[in-house]
């Protein structure tokens, strides 16, 4: 065992002496509690960190001060603003279904945390590996769905359930081109296991890795995923479910106290589900991104990973107006769906064509044709021109 996998194993050496003090009978069950435990731990961490350097980065962009009150340069804001959740009085409407308001949250938070569990963080430290574990991610995660029209229903108001239409909506046409762009990588790798995707990751040509993202169908899989995410997570400029604008705070305008907290958490938790599964597929999982750097620990690459998609996240919302809705939809449906399929086209000449510069000059060749055909398709008719602006005097 070198030294790198021996600092892998920590954690799962650890596991395994806390679950020896507990009886034969006991053990399963145990097993499961501590990976839940570590599982939701680390990503509720994760989360208040998120938060913080979300608002301060947001204020860096936007040439305003960040959270700077609370602690040392505001680095305690996230436990104010959660012990303030917890404090807030929870108001529900009176003519409201309240079994349905109480459980939409839940149902929201469940599932996410559902889908990091067959996402490998590190060497050996997939809290469940299946078979089909790519196939499980999407299926719990479609759960959301429902909360969401839960959520907009129960409260008995127009703003609500409008959200929540809305929300349903982008959600379902975006759904399609994400797990589209995930089938590409399924077909190269030949399993729905996200260990056995990672593993087919491993190797280097010299220092280069051997990652999906570094081909041409990997590239436009990748992209193509990551809007898709932006758009699954309610993150800007895809954020038209909460259009404060136009519909106060969408599906949980009614919501306050923890459990506005809750679908506060289930948002970001389903951000870092679909960025860790991004990194899964496209970005080697837990391996280094050069060979001479084998030597960190997995599971620190992973996270390095994680933390870099979560900027983009934040970058994107600093930096991208929102769309209107047709705009939405039309990307949906007339861009993201056919170049989505195009791409799985691509992958399978991948496999299909033996000579290594041929298969690098035909995929490459029919990926940005399609994305030229498809952008030129969506904005013919319109009239594009240069914005101009008037000052007042």
């Amino acid at each position: 065992m070198t030294l790198t996998e021996g600092m892998d194993q920590v954690f799962v050496l650890l596991k395994h002496w806390l679950v020896g003090l507990a009886g034969p009978h006991w053990q399963p069950l145990l097993s499961d509690l501590i990976s839940v435990a570590a599982l939701i731990a680390t990503f509720a961490t994760l989360f208040a960190v998120t938060t913080l350097l979300e608002r301060k980065g947001l204020g860096r962009m936007q040439n305003r001060f960040g959270p700077n009150r609370v602690g040392p340069c505001g680095v305690l804001q996230p436990l104010a603003d959660g012990v303030k959740a917890l404090i807030k009085e929870d108001i529900v409407p009176s003519g409201a279904d309240k079994v349905m308001h109480f459980f939409a949250p839940l149902v929201l938070v469940v599932p996410v945390f559902l889908a990091l569990a067959v996402i490998p963080v590190g060497r050996n430290m997939a809290a469940l590996d299946l078979d089909s574990g790519v196939l499980f991610f999407f299926a719990v995660g479609a759960a959301t769905e429902l909360s969401v029209f839960m959520a907009g229903w129960s409260s008995r108001n127009k703003y609500s359930l409008l959200g929540a239409m809305r929300a349903v909506a982008q959600m379902i046409s975006y759904e399609v081109p994400l797990i589209l762009s995930a089938i590409a990588v399924i077909m190269i790798a030949g399993s729905l296991s996200t260990v056995e995707i990672v593993k087919a990751q491993a190797g280097y040509s010299g220092v280069i890795p051997h990652w999906y993202v570094l081909t041409p169908w990997g590239f436009a899989a990748f992209i193509l995923f990551m809007i898709a995410a932006m758009a699954e997570s309610n993150r800007a400029p895809f954020d038209l479910p909460e259009g404060e604008s136009e519909i106060i705070a969408g599906y949980y305008t009614e919501y306050s106290g923890f459990k506005f907290a809750l679908f506060f958490l289930g948002e970001y938790v389903g951000m870092f589900a679909v960025s860790g599964m991004a990194v899964t597929l496209f970005l080697g999982g837990w391996h280094a991104p050069f060979s001479f750097l084998t030597w960190v620990p997995s599971w620190l690459w992973f996270f390095a990973k994680l933390i870099a998609l979560i900027c983009v996240f934040i970058w994107v919302r600093g930096t991208l107006p929102r769309l209107r809705l047709d705009q939405l939809m039309n990307f949906a449906w007339k861009f993201m769906l056919p170049m989505a399929l195009l791409d799985m086209l691509a992958a399978g000449l991948w496999h299909f064509i033996p000579a290594v510069s041929a298969r690098w000059l035909v995929c490459s060749a029919l990926v940005l044709g399609a994305y030229a055909m498809l952008a030129r398709g969506l904005i013919q008719g319109r009239k594009v021109a240069k914005r101009t602006y008037q000052y007042a005097e």
